[in-house]
């Protein structure tokens, strides 16, 4: 039997996480009775609370018909508002809803709860260095595209 590589050690800890994470079928997944995807949506709008369909689509890495399905979504469940400037008809503003904003506190509340439980698990003194792998590790995926 032969040893794993580190590049087969990486990609089986990346792997095991995501899947530990719920985050290999962003469509079937939920966060607070809304998919993944729109959960990813509505964190990024409430953190800037006004955001552009475009920059909104670069954040979260997709293209704009995709995250366009997306917003229309949360706009049919009355989480997000979108607004066509008068100057630009191009350019579409969109923010949270009052319920949007509930939302997005809810999953921002459950996700602090669920990461603080997870850093409890660490014993405290590799804290930082937990933080320096995953920081070294978001750099190096940044510079390396897959696919």
């Amino acid at each position: 039997m032969n040893e794993e590589t580190k590049e087969e050690k990486l990609r089986e800890f990346i792997r095991v996480l995501l899947r530990n994470m719920n985050m290999l079928e962003k469509n079937e997944s939920s966060c607070c009775q809304v998919t993944l995807s729109q959960c990813h949506a509505i964190v990024e709008i409430g953190r800037v609370e006004e955001i552009s369909l475009n920059q909104l689509a670069t954040i979260l890495n997709l293209d704009n018909s995709t995250m366009s399905r997306t917003i229309n979504s949360l706009v049919k469940d009355g989480l997000v508002e979108r607004e066509t400037d008068a100057d630009d008809r191009r350019y579409v503003r969109i923010k949270l809803t009052n319920e949007g904003i509930a939302v997005f506190k809810n999953i921002e509340e459950s996700m602090n709860a669920y990461f603080q439980q997870i850093l409890k698990s660490i014993a405290e003194e590799k804290h930082t260095q937990v933080m320096e792998s995953i920081d070294l590790l978001l750099e190096a995926v940044k510079k390396n595209k897959c696919c």
